[in-house]
């Protein structure tokens, strides 16, 4: 596999950041997960955007143009005759001196992967099981808006579903609101309006999670944001998921009681697919 740091190409086997690097030592960075179908990114400038909205945040450089940066991924999809994958674009704050002060870490590092994407049937799509986690998120924490490289909230609550056996964790925040599923955004069906969580009360402001807001006023189907507790989540007539790797994942199961199927999530799975066609020729 060839991987890419800093814009040079070289083996998987190659590649190495420095012990000092701060993403390694403190995940001082940020990334993002771009499917790429037909060898074509899906909605890389709404993934870049994020990207360089987080790095402005943290006040880490972008050496890189978004052009830059496209081209680079092209380039890596070819070298790696990979033209469906997940690519994962990571942004490091790079190497810096012993503790936790960003002072004098003004060589940042970006890294391009690429890893195999499970193909997805539009008409048997996987359905995942959900496990409550106990561990909770944030509930007013402004780094929830973009994908910072520490996540371990987010590993552990994921590392707890599947000792469960369960496929991801349903995440609440710290006023017991649900907030998202460990890898994804959470969207629930009542009364035929489609419903997520807010942003800024632990939930990420998913790209895919957007894609599902425009399909959804194209369908003509209402939407609305707002917090919800967990019991009142179980008392919804439909459930499913939003992810860049998989796109939309129907939930059959919340923490071992089966979830009702709506009619209204497979019509935007079904639509989903046909975007995706669409915009990239797969």
């Amino acid at each position: 596999m060839t991987v890419l740091i800093n814009g040079q190409f070289m083996s998987e086997e190659q590649a190495a950041v420095p012990v000092t690097d701060r993403s390694f030592l403190f995940g001082d960075g940020v990334f993002e997960t771009i499917p790429v179908y037909n060898s074509k990114p899906f909605r890389w400038a709404q993934h870049l955007e994020r990207l360089a909205r987080g790095a402005d945040f943290l006040k880490i450089r972008l050496a890189f143009a978004p052009k830059e940066l496209r081209v680079l991924a092209s380039e890596l999809i070819e070298r790696n005759q990979m033209p469906n994958a997940v690519l994962r674009l990571t942004l490091s704050r790079g190497p810096g001196d012993r503790g936790y002060s960003p002072t004098g870490a003004d060589a940042p590092l970006v890294v391009m992967s690429l890893h195999p994407r499970q193909a997805v049937d539009p008409q048997n799509p996987p359905v995942w099981r959900l496990k409550t986690s106990s561990y909770k998120l944030p509930a007013s924490d402004p780094l929830s808006s973009f994908k910072t490289n520490n996540k371990l909230l987010h590993v552990l609550a994921r590392a707890e579903a599947e000792a469960a056996e369960a496929d991801d964790a349903l995440m609440m925040n710290t006023n017991g609101e649900v907030a998202e599923a460990s890898s994804a955004n959470l969207f629930w069906i009542y009364r035929d309006t489609v419903y997520t969580t807010p942003t800024g009360r632990g939930a990420l402001p998913g790209i895919t999670r957007a894609v599902v807001l425009e399909l959804c006023q194209a369908l003509n189907l209402p939407t609305n944001k707002r917090v919800i507790k967990p019991e009142s989540l179980r008392k919804s007539e439909g459930i499913f998921l939003s992810l860049s790797s998989l796109g939309i994942v129907p939930v059959c199961a919340l923490d071992g009681e089966s979830v009702p199927t709506s009619p209204i999530v497979d019509k935007i799975l079904a639509t989903y697919h046909e975007v995706v066609q669409r915009e990239t020729g797969s």
